[in-house]
């Protein structure tokens, strides 16, 4: 599918948690995509000299649905970002769709593991809410989401509740505020606590999110003996290495 020119109008804005949130809205001409692909999105003057900005998002919802839904965490003096919180329904902004590989592949005698932090869990969620996935699905889907806080977990009712055999979701929080009774820790901690009983060489494993966080788990599974091919991933940000 071609990347081409959409007229987006904004119908919902919603505040998912304290950073996060979700802006729905219906594309002109309608969007065709695959699970797991992207938009970019039009930032009017904000590049230099008050040239136009492009900045790419995931979607979050399935291909058959009316509405693309984006989620989308708010960085302080991002461009994209914050152009987009102060869209509201009515509102209209332009964006190329669609772009990306990162989609779902497996076949339905593997099981799939799929690891994220913050809004990487958005490519995720539209490939678990897709007819394909839903129709055909693994033999058992491991959905891990990282996060610094409970406050930021992201879909777990939703994600919880799908029809597919043996979903499982687990948020790790790593700085909890409160009462946590969940995991404790990165979501690499769980997956290393996964141990020998998880399926790990007849798994396909999706990660998605922090660059540092990927790197991390591609060692930890190579050590397990994950072979390349059953490895995908999307890289949302690095942080810089530090100048010499």
């Amino acid at each position: 599918m071609a990347a081409h020119e959409l007229r987006c109008t904004v119908k919902n804005f919603k505040q998912i948690s304290p950073t996060v949130f979700e802006l729905a809205f219906e594309a002109e001409p309608r969007l065709e995509f695959k699970a797991g692909q992207f938009i970019s999105c039009v930032i009017p003057g904000a590049g230099p000299s008050g040239r136009d900005l492009r900045r790419a998002y995931s979607i979050a919802s399935p291909p058959e649905g009316r509405l693309v839904e984006l989620c989308v965490k708010l960085v302080p003096g991002g461009p994209g970002t914050n152009y987009l919180y102060t869209l509201r329904p009515g509102h209209t902004f332009k964006g190329l769709a669609p772009y990306g590989d990162f989609t779902f592949e497996s076949p339905s005698d593997r099981h799939v593991c799929f690891i994220s932090t913050g809004t990487g869990i958005a490519p995720f969620r539209s490939m678990m809410l897709s007819s394909p996935y839903q129709k055909t699905p693994p033999l058992s889907t491991t959905c891990l989401l990282g996060v610094s806080d409970e406050t930021e977990v992201l879909y777990e009712d939703e994600i919880r509740a799908l029809p597919v055999p043996k979903m499982k979701y687990v948020a790790a929080v790593s700085r909890p505020k409160g009462n946590w009774t969940g995991f404790k820790g990165r979501v690499t901690d769980y997956l290393r606590s996964m141990g020998e009983d998880y399926p790990w060489l007849k798994a396909d494993y999706y990660l998605c999110g922090n660059g540092a966080m990927i790197d991390e788990v591609k060692r930890l599974l190579t050590e397990k003996g994950v072979s390349k091919e059953s490895i995908h991933q999307e890289v949302y940000y690095k942080v810089p290495k530090p100048q010499a």
